[in-house]
């Protein structure tokens, strides 16, 4: 039976899913795409797990999406001669550049950027925020704090700077080596970390190219600054809430999201809702109410994906998890006016070109004709996808390529069921019968259902989106 949901799932690949049975019952699950985190494991263990997703996906017929998360720079204090320490508030606390293991007094920051950036009356965030440090004074090798918020700080705790820039590339060596090998195998999106403005996302593009599709993590208040160009320049947005979470206050973070969400809706980008969306199930078999509501939200706000991360990489009950998603997204996109939330965001003045012209009649055709069962999509780049997927129609999009990199691709676009197809259709009739034969083999579309057709004719030429045509299938 092909898969009914709209909302796709992105699972994190890692110790708990990496064997080939784990592997095959997480996509039979629902799971679109495997999320592969350079922070961990070896190359030699990525090339393995990427081995197994393509042989299964070929087997069982499916378009999975491998998604390459770039580690980006990891701002961590240095070791402690006892491992840990207790900081209480009020004390004094050093931070510098010595190479000398830490103590109750201080430890090393072996991090010379954040010298230069930071000001007396600054606070670092240390441990996911749960130590606050008040910056007194500072050299360019060191400064004096003072503890606002106590609590054990371990050796490696990540710091985060919440109100500043720091004048550092997100893409560090270690990155650029993950980035070369991601490419080397064939990933089909690339996870940017630690985006603070518009110019890491142009660096991540002389990069990579044209050999895979750029997703810029917010995580950085910076760059929620510069939120509409960094979408634009971008193929695809995640919503990382973690990090999001611990550099701004947190009731501010709902609302980020929807702000988030809503402008890639504008511009036509894939938006995935990320962290601790089931976080109880790395332990539990059973997620708490509120984040069953928490997935909900995200689905009815009309994100593409959402994303599990510990739950699936390193968690106890990882099928279980997909499969709690699943029926997640099954149960909110049958609420009768979930399409009334999803389509009541949009907003018509992005219309601004012919293919945003034609796909968006196509939604509005696929509201007043009768039996319309899908919408096709020819596509060689993906980019007509993106925009029938922008309107949101409450039918599937059968989006057909001649390309299996970019079918991978549109695994993470709202809506989208991919099929490879290649279009060297000598007539319009041809071109015409090949979308009534795709639809049908879908098992979305029936005889005695209407379809709608997109894309550009004559076939072949990418950002041409000049035709729109409707089909009675008898």
């Amino acid at each position: 039976m092909p898969k009914n949901t709209y909302t796709h799932i992105i699972a994190t690949i890692g110790p708990s899913c990496s064997t080939e049975e784990k592997i095959s019952a997480l996509m039979d699950a629902g799971v679109d795409a495997f999320r592969f985190n350079f922070s961990h494991g070896t190359h030699k263990e990525h090339k393995e797990r990427y081995n197994l997703v393509r042989k299964l996906s070929k087997q069982k017929g499916l378009h999975v999406a491998v998604v390459a998360d770039l580690q980006g720079p990891k701002l961590r204090v240095g070791d402690f001669k006892d491992n840990k320490i207790e900081l209480k508030e009020g004390q004094h606390f050093v931070l510098d550049m010595k190479n000398e293991l830490g103590n109750e007094k201080r430890v090393t920051l072996p991090h010379k950027e954040i010298f230069a950036a930071i000001n007396p009356g600054d606070e670092l965030l240390v441990n996911d925020g749960n130590i606050v440090l008040r910056i007194e004074s500072k050299t360019d090798t060191s400064a004096d704090t003072v503890v606002k918020i106590g609590g054990i700080l371990s050796s490696r705790k990540g710091v985060n700077l919440p109100n500043t820039k720091l004048p550092i590339s997100a893409i560090t060596e270690k990155d650029r080596k993950d980035l070369e090998f991601a490419l080397k195998i064939g990933v089909d999106w690339v996870c940017l970390s630690f985006v603070q403005s518009v110019n890491d996302v142009k660096e991540a593009r002389e990069l990579i190219g044209k050999k895979a599709m750029i997703i810029s993590k917010f995580e950085k208040p910076s760059a929620i600054d510069e939120l509409e160009e960094i979408i634009k320049l971008s193929d695809g947005i995640m919503v990382a809430r973690g990090d999001l979470g611990v550099e701004c206050p947190l009731h501010t973070v709902p609302v980020l999201q929807k702000k988030i969400v809503n402008a890639c809706r504008r511009y036509a980008r894939p938006v995935i809702v990320a962290t601790q969306m089931l976080e109880s199930m790395i332990e539990k078999p059973t997620p708490t109410r509120a984040e069953v509501s928490d997935v909900a939200t995200a689905v009815y706000d009309g994100c593409d994906a959402v994303m599990l991360s510990a739950e699936t990489a390193a968690g106890k009950y990882p099928v279980e998890a997909v499969k709690m998603m699943t029926n997640i997204i099954t149960q909110v996109e049958a609420d009768p006016v979930f399409f009334k939330y999803v389509t009541g965001s949009r907003q018509r003045s992005c219309c601004i070109g012919e293919a945003d012209s034609i796909t968006f009649a196509a939604n509005e055709i696929s509201k007043v004709l009768d039996n319309v069962s899908g919408v096709v999509t020819y596509t060689s780049s993906g980019r007509t996808t993106f925009l029938i997927a922008r309107e949101r129609p409450d039918i599937p999009i059968i989006a057909i390529t001649p390309d299996e990199k970019v079918a991978q691709q549109l695994s993470l676009v709202w809506g989208a069921k991919p099929f490879v197809k290649k279009s060297n259709f000598s007539s319009f009739a041809k071109f015409e019968d090949n979308a009534v034969q795709v639809a049908l083999e879908s098992g979305y579309v029936h005889h005695g259902d209407h379809i709608i057709i997109t894309g550009g004719f004559p076939i072949g030429f990418k950002g041409r989106t000049n035709m729109l045509h409707t089909v009675y299938i008898d």
